[in-house]
C-alpha cells in the first residue's frame, strides 16, 4: 500500500498556475481530475488509480490550507483517529477532527497543523465497517 495518500502546493494565482500544470502535467499523462473553488487535483483518468488526484494545487490564503500538505494512507478509519489524536498530544493543532469528508463516498480523514503550520492530514478510503 502506498503510504502518501496525496500532497499539494499552495499557489499564488490559481488560474496562472492551474493552466501551468494542466500544460506542464499532460506528458505524463496526469490531468485536472476534481475542482473546487481555488482548488484543483490531478492524477491519472485510466489505470488502477483513474479519477484520483493525487496532486493538489490551493490559491494561498484558503481556510484551512497553510504551507504545505501532505496526507498519508490510513488502512482503517480507527487509525485515522489515532493518527489525528497522537498528532494533538504531540503537538499538533487541530484543523479537521476525524470523520466522513464530502470528496468522495468513503473518504474518511483528519487533519493537523504541525509545528511549522503545514497541513498533515490521514486518510482511509475504505467503507465503514
Amino acid at each position: 500500500m502506498a503510504m502518501i495518500d496525496h500532497a499539494g502546493v499552495e499557489v499564488e494565482s490559481f488560474e496562472r498556475s492551474r493552466e501551468f500544470y494542466a500544460a506542464a502535467l499532460a506528458p505524463l499523462g496526469i490531468e485536472a481530475l476534481m475542482e473546487f473553488e481555488g482548488a484543483c487535483g490531478f492524477g491519472h483518468p485510466e489505470g488502477k488509480f483513474a479519477g484520483k488526484p493525487f496532486f493538489w494545487i490551493t490559491e494561498r490564503g484558503k481556510p484551512a490550507v497553510s504551507g504545505a500538505h501532505i496526507a498519508f494512507s490510513a488502512p482503517s478509519r480507527e487509525l485515522v483517529d489515532a493518527f489525528h489524536a497522537a498528532a494533538l498530544e504531540a503537538g499538533g493543532r487541530d484543523n479537521g477532527e476525524a470523520g466522513p469528508r464530502p470528496y468522495h463516498e468513503h473518504y474518511y480523514g483528519a487533519f493537523v497543523f504541525d509545528p511549522d503550520g503545514n497541513n498533515v492530514e490521514a486518510v482511509c478510503h475504505s467503507p465503514a465497517t
